[in-house]
């Protein structure tokens, strides 16, 4: 059994890791009786690939390194990646995965034959069952997940582990919201998807880069992609605190001339505080409501239009010529 896939590698630094994934990439892909070739995106690293050698390889066919003028990030060097994929090399289905060898070599062949079982219609991702992180790192994952879920009305289970028909590539390569965050524009471009359980292994070599401050980006960037969701949302809410604050500073007004319950200046402080979060509410909705129209009108990065800016060469370093 033979399959045309290319797999799209972003690499930051990460060398001595992406030699041992191919290595093992090679050996999944060769007891499944698969072949692929890989495009290594190079973001724009501080130190280039030592030496391309990498020696009898019997299922990867080739591997091209794409090298980008500068460093874009990890989620706009997957979208150059696959846009690049798009242009120049047609294949049965595209695979996004890391090269710090996280995503599991060995689940590789299982995606595809996902893939497969659904005709190659529909996108598949690797869902996390379990990570290799530390305890405060999968700590703020789970907080971000919740926080996600509850702005944008979505959850956030899959990782950028993935595999694309190519059939369906056309339409992921036009998702502008993919150029901030990967997975979160593909649910938003609402394309068809499949999961497949995966868990996630531990890095081969090196440290990570995703410190607190990148996920937090990262986090922030998800969130971006589903901006007017997360601004409508804030609306809602505010709009409620305006409401609440209006009911309490009317009942307030009213035990105070109407009764004899209230104590002195009680119903000043209250009515005061309730005045203030009135305020406060109505300017974050003015200030969600811009969002959500400055959203609307901005300019949108389409990567298969603008990706080309970013490419400075496509190099074939296996095999070797």
């Amino acid at each position: 059994m033979t399959t045309s896939l290319r797999i799209v590698v972003p690499v930051y630094d990460d060398w001595d890791p992406l030699r041992t994934l191919i290595e093992h990439l090679d050996r999944a892909l060769a007891s499944s009786s698969l072949r692929a070739s890989l495009l290594v995106v190079d973001d724009g690293s501080s130190k280039p690939m030592s030496d391309p050698a990498l020696g009898q390889l019997s299922s990867i066919d080739e591997i091209r390194l794409l090298s980008l003028r500068r460093n874009v990030g990890h989620q706009r060097a997957i979208a150059i990646g696959l846009a690049y994929v798009h242009e120049h090399l047609p294949c049965e289905a595209v695979m996004v995965m890391d090269a710090d060898g996280e995503d599991d070599p060995a689940d590789v062949p299982r995606l595809v034959a996902k893939c497969r079982e659904l005709n190659f219609e529909r996108i598949v991702f690797a869902r996390r069952t379990s990570r290799s992180e530390g305890f405060v790192f999968r700590a703020f994952y789970r907080l971000f997940k919740a926080l996600y879920r509850v702005m944008t009305g979505t959850d956030m289970r899959v990782g950028n582990f993935s595999v694309i028909p190519f059939a369906l590539l056309r339409r992921v390569v036009v998702v502008s919201e993919i150029w901030n965050h990967y997975i979160g524009g593909l649910m938003k471009a609402r394309l068809p998807y499949a999961t497949m359980d995966a868990a996630r292994t531990k890095r081969l070599a090196g440290r990570s880069h995703m410190n607190f401050v990148a996920l937090v980006t990262h986090g922030l960037s998800a969130i971006a992609v589903n901006g007017d969701v997360f601004g409508v949302r804030m609306l809602i809410a505010t709009t409620i605190l305006v409401i609440a604050a209006t009911i309490t500073m009317l009942t307030a007004i009213g035990i105070r001339l109407g009764t004899n319950l209230a104590i002195p200046g009680w119903a000043t402080y209250v009515v005061a505080f309730s005045a203030l979060a009135i305020l406060q509410a109505i300017g974050l909705s003015l200030f969600f409501i811009f969002i959500i129209l400055g959203g609307r009108k901005q300019i949108d990065t389409i990567p298969e239009r603008d990706y080309h800016y970013f490419v400075f060469d496509c190099t074939l370093i296996h095999p070797r010529t």
